[in-house]
């Protein structure tokens, strides 16, 4: 049987139009970087990461074309404007790629989780192995110019043991225990995300032309800080360390590089993504403290991306993923 023959599914289509929007937005800000990026070594990587998903993209329009709906607008040159000063230090950029390339792992391995289709199946296992190429390339960059942020180390216990209380559930500050391994994965994860959310949040506030815009930005970065400073006591209280941040790597340019429309769209994709990390960090947690933390955090975010999609909605530049056929309303075409 002809694989290409077989239809594709709503979630196979849902993916393919997510890819290409995440997609396009990110190849925006890298293509803006590369012209900016001073460090040679960090520039291959960007000219790379456009290289790449510029083949992506010709194929996730293919498959798109083929099952007959139209290829979604997303992001392109119209969204840059090319020749402004820089926004970003070379370091900040190389943090950035490797960032959303965490992002870009999750989105092609949910993707390929959810396709059945052979030929669909090995893009995204092409896709998958394209990031985690990309992903040890800025890790042994970020490495080699000494700015990777590791997570805190342990010393390891002499032997195995079981819970042994219903304190372990405890805070800090009840008879509770100090963080489990297993907690600071999402802890240390979340703040790196949060720190970049915020970090951007503050760059675009200084470029943006939309007075609304730059007031739903403020009010990011101050989320964001209120998040970064809530995990950050917490793993300051067990005196682990918690990631340096990124403002001082903006510079006070205050010239758009970007459309209001894309540095919108991409924070309300960082407070979304968030929601899976936060919502896998509440899952991980066994410590009450820690869960009314993360429990506050995702109400938050909820709030922040609720504004986002009024504000989106309101300026029109939310485009609209494929629909389910209303059959009530093709009932009535009828009549």
């Amino acid at each position: 049987m002809d694989e290409t023959k077989i239809k594709l599914t709503s979630s196979e289509i849902g993916t393919l139009w997510g890819e290409y929007i995440i997609g396009t937005m990110t190849d925006v800000v890298n293509k803006y970087m590369v012209t900016i990026i001073e460090d040679e070594e960090i520039k291959i990587l960007f000219e790379e990461a456009i290289k790449t998903f510029e083949k992506q993209k010709q194929q996730i329009t293919t498959f798109i074309e083929n099952e007959g709906f139209p290829t979604p607008i997303g992001f392109n040159e119209s969204d840059l404007f090319k020749g402004k000063p820089r926004l970003f230090s070379d370091i900040f950029c190389l943090n950035y790629l490797h960032i959303m390339t965490l992002h870009g792992l999750l989105g092609h391995s949910t993707s390929l989780g959810v396709s059945v289709r052979k030929d669909l199946r090995y893009f995204y296992d092409s896709c998958d192995n394209d990031a985690k190429k990309m992903y040890h390339q800025t890790i042994e960059l970020l490495l080699e110019k000494g700015n990777f942020q590791r997570d805190p180390l342990f010393y390891p216990a002499n032997n195995p043991q079981y819970v042994s209380s219903k304190n372990f559930k405890d805070g800090f500050f009840g008879k509770g225990r100090t963080l489990a391994a297993t907690e600071i994965i999402s802890i240390s994860f979340n703040l790196k995300k949060s720190i970049m959310a915020k970090t951007l949040s503050i760059a675009f506030s200084q470029v943006t032309q939309s007075k609304e815009v730059r007031k739903f930005l403020t009010d990011v970065e101050k989320t964001s800080d209120g998040q970064i400073k809530t995990f950050a006591k917490i793993m300051q209280t067990d005196n682990l360390p918690v990631p340096k941040s990124w403002e001082t790597e903006v510079t006070t340019s205050t010239e758009s590089p970007f459309s209001d429309k894309l540095m919108l769209y991409h924070m309300g994709f960082l407070f979304q993504a968030a929601q899976n990390y936060h919502g896998a960090g509440l899952a991980s947690a066994m410590r009450t403290d820690l869960v009314a933390a993360y429990e506050s955090t995702i109400l938050n975010n909820l709030r922040v991306t609720k504004n986002w999609f009024d504000l989106m909605v309101q300026n029109k530049w939310l485009e609209q993923p494929p629909l389910a056929p209303n059959r009530k309303e093709i009932a009535k075409e009828r009549k």
